[in-house]
């Protein structure tokens, strides 16, 4: 396993990404909960998935759809981890959904009545590789910016990088994930 540093811009706290060689298992910013998610012991090698994955992250933090994604993989996917990932990829830049949206979408298209927004909370929280897969862009029903594994205070600069406006969510002040 092995890992690189990404230096971000002010607002942000820092990144670090992780690969198995060919492929990009992680990407987390320093100091966040998400640090947890992702094994102590790497050895530090800039790779080419490292390359694309700067590449990638150098036209997003200029405030632009990069366009394209770094190969990606993701160890003990369940079906609905799964599924989860795939609705977060698909949420455009600028955009934002909910909690509940997405377990609405995951009980239609199982064809079940109900499925727990809780639930789809813990797989976006579980989500290993940040931005790319965008589980910043998921919000609290209410609107609320609650429980991104990156920290608030990156949550809300990605926001204001992607031209989304605040004014229509509420901050929490107080929580597990801020």
């Amino acid at each position: 396993m092995f890992k690189w540093s990404y230096q971000t811009p002010a607002d942000f706290d820092n990144i670090t990404m992780s690969s198995d060689g060919e492929f990009l298992t992680g990407l987390w910013f320093d100091g966040s909960s998400d640090e947890r998610k992702h094994v102590s012991s790497y050895q530090e090698k800039y790779l080419p998935i490292f390359k694309e994955t700067c590449d990638w992250l150098n036209t997003y933090f200029t405030g632009k759809e990069p366009g394209f994604t770094p190969k990606y993989t993701i160890d003990n996917l369940t079906p609905f981890r799964k599924d989860v990932q795939e609705i977060m990829a698909k949420i455009p830049f600028g955009k934002t959904i909910s909690y509940g949206k997405i377990a609405k979408t995951i009980a239609k298209n199982r064809g079940i009545p109900k499925m727990s927004a809780r639930a789809v909370g813990s797989a976006v929280g579980w989500n290993p590789v940040c931005l790319i897969i965008p589980c910043h862009r998921v919000v609290g029903t209410n609107g609320s910016l609650t429980g991104y594994g990156g920290g608030i205070k990156n949550k809300i600069a990605l926001f204001k990088l992607e031209g989304i406006d605040l004014a229509d969510y509420i901050i929490p002040t107080k929580g597990t994930r801020l």
